[in-house]
């Protein structure tokens, strides 16, 4: 199992495509800070897209891929509310369940009452929800547009996602298209035995009635949610305002017909603009996010991000540098600033413990310091037990990154003059190193070469031997000069 915080544990999650948009091949597992590098138009936004996709069509990727629906399904095993742990008054089903839950050793997932047994098994295969899940993000009108990037047009484009911990697969799905539609499989390994906490969510489950607790029963093993901040983002944060009205005005009758060919957004676009349209910044976010969050404040921006509601209108973002009295507009400010305030609003109001944050390129527009900085708040995040998920073509963050890395491990040894505030381990990180043509793969970790892919190398090679010849071209002519 991956660990991070106390308690908070993530099964192994295994994805592999092929034939996928511009991948011809791919195999990652992902890490608390999962890395995708390398050229642009090789796939890096695809897959972070399909990660995206597949953690909101199964609500989340957890040791059992439970559904709010099949979570409700457990509430029906009894007919009426019950005032308390009177477990005799269930019924008979009801009951076993009860008692398996209490007395035996281990509960397993072939003890489940078999309509939410079969249930959990359908929701694997439901072609319809992956497709339109998968057609939202990718804006496509049919999934099979996904295989013909690549110059193996008559291959299916296939997907496996696998969960697993411990050598032992606990749930899969396999997707496959051959251009004439979707296709999936699922499997559940009836053997897998719920932990100590999903056992206690499953009782308080049987005892509930009302929806609102029923969830909160099983807060253990519910979703989890993903949030992707695109590569558009500072754009969006600027000009929200009037994108969300020029939506209201597009949803009449006339607006439709006016505005017909116009593109719709993606999924992951649509979604970040719901979070800042929607933004509420008195959510209460816990203390460890908000610290993150007021690191980057102070340390990179130099100042606070600000937020305005008027009355009945949607929010308004502003910059306040640090000693000024004056909060600035978006547009007013630098580059970097809206690019990181939208990183600052999701940890301060949206981002919690557990959660999933992708990121496309979290360097854009921002000083080789402040890249190394972000690093920083990455390898904070892991810590606190987010899963992140970044592409990348920035070599200072990869090399901070690479530098935390060593720290960590420096730290399993127990050499460290002082304790570490911020560091990751080797088997927290996963570097994935995308290519023209060539199947992706994996950056190992070097103590002394980091995670750089090799073309980072031959990039600064030959500029530096350009630089040498150009150097000693103009030497010469200094030299000749002199005579």
């Amino acid at each position: 199992m991956q660990k991070t915080r106390d308690k908070q544990q993530s099964p192994n999650v295994h994805i592999a495509v092929e034939n996928f948009g511009p991948i011809e091949k791919a195999e990652i597992d992902l890490r608390p800070l999962t890395v995708f590098v390398g050229e642009s138009n090789t796939g890096k936004t695809y897959l972070a897209a399909l990660i995206y996709a597949l953690q909101r069509n199964f609500e989340s990727i957890s040791r059992v891929p439970w559904s709010p629906y099949r979570i409700f399904q457990l509430s029906q095993l009894h007919d009426s509310r019950l005032p308390g742990p009177a477990t005799q008054a269930l019924p008979e089903e009801a009951q076993e369940i009860f008692e398996k839950l209490t007395a035996a050793p281990s509960f397993k997932f072939s003890d489940l009452p078999q309509s939410v047994h079969d249930g959990l098994q359908a929701d694997l295969e439901n072609l319809e929800n992956l497709k339109d899940e998968l057609r939202r993000c990718f804006d496509l009108e049919s999934t099979s547009e996904l295989i013909k990037f690549t110059e193996n047009q008559n291959n299916p484009m296939k997907v496996s996602l696998k969960v697993s911990e411990e050598n032992q697969t606990l749930w899969s799905v396999d997707i496959s298209d051959s251009g004439s539609g979707i296709a999936a499989s699922g499997f559940i390994n009836e053997d897998v035995s719920l932990h100590s906490e999903d056992k206690n969510a499953l009782r308080e489950a049987l005892n509930l009635r009302n929806w609102t607790e029923l969830v909160q029963a099983f807060m253990w093993i519910g979703p989890t949610k993903s949030y992707y901040l695109p590569a558009a983002r500072s754009g969006i944060l600027q000009s929200h305002n009037m994108i969300a009205s020029s939506l209201v005005d597009r949803a009449t009758r006339v607006g439709l017909e006016h505005f017909s060919e116009i593109p719709p957004f993606s999924g992951m676009i649509a979604d970040f603009l719901k979070q800042i349209i929607n933004y509420d910044e008195r959510r209460v976010s816990s203390d460890e996010m908000n610290g993150i969050a007021k690191v980057l404040e102070d340390e990179v921006l130099r100042g606070e991000i600000v937020v305005n509601r008027p009355a009945g209108g949607y929010p308004e973002f502003r910059y306040r540098p640090q000693k000024s009295e004056q909060a600035l507009r978006m547009s007013h400010s630098s580059a970097m600033v809206s690019e990181l305030a939208t990183l600052v609003l999701f940890l301060r109001g949206v981002v919690q413990p557990g959660d999933t944050l992708i990121i496309e390129e979290p360097e854009a527009h921002l000083h080789p310091a402040a890249q190394t900085k972000v690093a920083l708040a990455l390898a904070r995040l892991v810590r606190v037990g987010v899963r992140v998920i970044i592409t990348t073509h920035s070599d200072w963050l990869l090399e901070q990154i690479g530098n935390l890395v060593r720290e960590g491990e420096v730290m399993k040894l127990g050499k460290n003059k002082t304790e570490p505030t911020t560091w990751l381990t080797k088997e927290e990180v996963g570097a994935w190193w995308f290519h023209t043509d060539k199947p992706v793969q994996e950056i190992p970790f070097d103590s002394i070469e980091g995670i750089e892919p090799k073309d980072y190398y031959d990039v600064a090679e030959e500029l530096h031997n350009d630089a040498v010849e150009f150097q000693q071209h103009l030497l010469n002519e200094e030299e000749l000069s002199d005579e």
